[in-house]
C-alpha cells in the first residue's frame, strides 16, 4: 500500500530517516545520484524495515523492504540534489 506524509510528519519521518535509520544500515556507502525522475523527485529502497528503531525486533516474523520517494517543488533534478544534500541525504561521493 502507500502512505502519503505532509508537513510536519513528512519532515519528521525525514529526520528520522536520515539521522536515525540510514545510519543503522550496514555497509551503507550512499545514495546514487542518479535515482531522480527528471522533474525534480528522487526514489530509493529500503531492504529491511528493522533499520527504523520503533520496530520491535521480537514480533517481526519476517523482513520487508519500503520503497520511499521524495517529491520535491524543485524544477530540476539538480535543484532536488541540493535541496536534499542540504536536509543531510548522504549521497556517494
Amino acid at each position: 500500500f502507500c502512505v502519503t506524509l505532509r508537513r510536519y510528519r513528512m519532515y519528521e519521518f525525514l529526520d528520522r530517516l536520515i539521522v536515525t535509520a540510514i545510519p543503522r544500515i550496514r555497509d551503507f556507502r550512499g545514495f546514487s545520484s542518479h535515482s531522480f525522475d527528471g522533474r525534480g523527485n528522487y526514489s530509493f529502497g529500503v531492504s529491511e524495515q528493522t533499520i527504523f528503531p520503533e520496530i520491535n525486533l521480537d514480533k517481526v516474523d519476517r523482513t520487508q523492504g519500503l520503497n520511499i520517494t521524495v517529491c520535491t517543488s524543485a524544477n530540476t533534478d539538480e535543484e532536488a540534489f541540493w535541496l536534499l544534500k542540504f536536509f543531510g541525504f548522504p549521497f556517494k561521493q
